[in-house]
């Protein structure tokens, strides 16, 4: 047996059993690929595929054992060569960070900037994408470790690191009812148009299922991923923006009024993660030890606070 084998077998999986995408992710053509699987599939001596006519529909309960395994061995293949790297090329080699646009424009700069006058010679690769990608980036280990909020909660494939928690704020122009109001309610979020997350980005689902147990319908004008563009639209008067507290810049958002939603909607962890059997090089926990450092030491300044998993509210 061939760890190429291997390889096939798993990147077929991952690209939902498309031959042709499969194929590309190898650098291989699809005859190529076919052989690499027909002689697993020959060498075990039994069926690994499901499959109508030519095609490939799914994984036989052997297939599935099968794959289980191959993802073992090459998670240990790797990280042999990550142990080997550590004792050759110490201060050398690409970092892989797997974040979402929030993280990377509000939380990384000082930490990257550091790593970077440490490790000269550490190349990072920043990788974004929504919290699901993320996941599947850390357990395909194209990324070193994962930093998001959605996803991760109960994952019991991933080492967690509880990182910081964080709430929302909302944010009008310095005109709007809302801007000086002593008391801010849902009630009062319902009565505008609202701008915010779509779904699956900085916690969007509970906003919406908190005004879903008040039995409110919030009316949701506009949806982006970012939140400079949330901003944008706040400003166009397109309605009230609900973000991320920590994506308020004091500085840059000054024409905008902040109010801070604390006391209305959960508070969320984001984590970051790596598989449990991935082995961690030196500059990888650098990097991560930075950033736990960064969140505990400018964190409350920042709209966002690191404590405890204990003791964070949900």
């Amino acid at each position: 047996m061939e760890i190429r084998q291997l390889r096939t077998l798993i990147a077929l999986v991952e690209s939902q059993f498309n031959m042709s995408r499969a194929a590309e992710k190898l650098n291989l053509v699809q005859s190529a690929l076919s052989q690499q699987l027909n002689r697993l599939e020959n060498e075990l001596g039994a069926k690994l595929f499901i499959r109508k006519g030519k095609r490939l529909k799914s994984l036989t309960t052997v297939g599935e054992e099968v794959f289980k395994q191959a993802t073992i061995v090459l998670s240990a293949i790797n990280n042999i060569h990550s142990v080997g790297k550590e004792y050759t090329e110490r201060d050398f080699g690409v970092l892989n960070i797997g974040t979402t646009h929030m993280q990377a424009r509000y939380i990384l700069p000082p930490v990257i900037k550091l790593f970077s006058q440490l490790y000269p010679d550490v190349e990072l690769q920043i990788h974004q994408g929504t919290p699901q990608q993320l996941v599947q980036l850390a357990m395909n280990y194209e990324v070193d470790f994962s930093i998001c909020t959605e996803a991760l909660a109960g994952n019991s494939q991933f080492t967690l690191i509880p990182c910081y928690q964080w709430n929302r704020s909302l944010i009008v122009p310095p005109e709007h009812p809302l801007a000086d109001k002593k008391n801010i309610s849902l009630e009062d979020l319902c009565d505008y148009p609202i701008v915010t997350y779509v779904a699956g980005f900085t916690g969007s689902k509970r906003v919406l299922e908190t005004f879903k147990q008040s039995k409110l319908q919030p009316h949701v004008v506009l949806s982006a991923a970012d939140s400079d563009i949330i901003k944008s639209y706040v400003r166009e008067q397109m309605g009230i923006g609900i973000i991320a507290s920590l994506a308020y810049d004091r500085k840059n958002d000054s024409d905008l009024k902040c109010r801070d939603l604390g006391e209305l909607f959960p508070w969320e962890i984001t984590r970051i993660a790596y598989p449990k059997d991935k082995y961690l090089r030196k500059y990888q926990q650098v990097f991560i030890q930075l950033l736990l450092k960064q969140v505990s030491k400018h964190g409350s300044e920042s709209g966002y606070f690191c404590l405890p998993e204990e003791k964070v509210m949900t």
